[in-house]
């Protein structure tokens, strides 16, 4: 069995933010009109090369229950009027907003994209009136997504191996 090492990173402040500046022909936009359906197709098209797994065997009902809560928002990046990737952010008690899915599909890896994203998500965070964003990540994600939040501002608080 493999070992996995799960990162938990955190950022305080607004001021915190390392902005990446824009890459390419990104467009970033978000799901004003929740649809279960778009937010599967998005976890399974960016995790998938990930082994994210947890809600693939979801039903419909939790599908809908999770995406369309008014407690969750989701922004899809699009390069020339295709998915390149998303970010989902979950509002917590004592305004702290989670980076609850954040990636890349395959074809957009590796274009310079995630760093100007990743800076869009956060600020989306600290919009929605944000005290503390966090995330967590781990070895079992992209190689770089440690290192792309780290690059933005966010501090480790807390490793966890399995």
């Amino acid at each position: 069995m493999q070992t996995v090492s799960t990162y938990y990173l955190e950022m305080t402040s607004p001021s915190d933010l390392r902005a990446k500046s824009p890459v390419g022909e990104l467009q970033i936009m978000e799901c004003a009109i929740r649809q279960f359906e778009y937010s599967r197709f998005l976890y399974t098209l960016v995790g998938g090369a990930w082994g994210w797994t947890d809600k693939l065997s979801w039903s419909d009902e939790q599908w809908r229950d999770y995406a369309e809560n008014e407690n969750l928002r989701t922004w899809v990046a699009y390069v020339k009027g295709s998915p390149a990737g998303y970010f989902e952010l979950q509002k917590q008690p004592e305004r702290q907003v989670e980076i609850s899915y954040f990636g890349l599909a395959p074809k957009f890896i590796g274009q310079g994209l995630g760093g100007y994203l990743l800076t869009q998500c956060i600020r989306e965070a600290w919009n929605w009136g944000a005290e503390r964003v966090w995330v967590h990540t781990c070895t079992l994600d992209h190689p770089g997504a440690l290192a792309n939040y780290q690059a933005r501002g966010m501090r480790l608080y807390l490793m966890e191996t399995d």
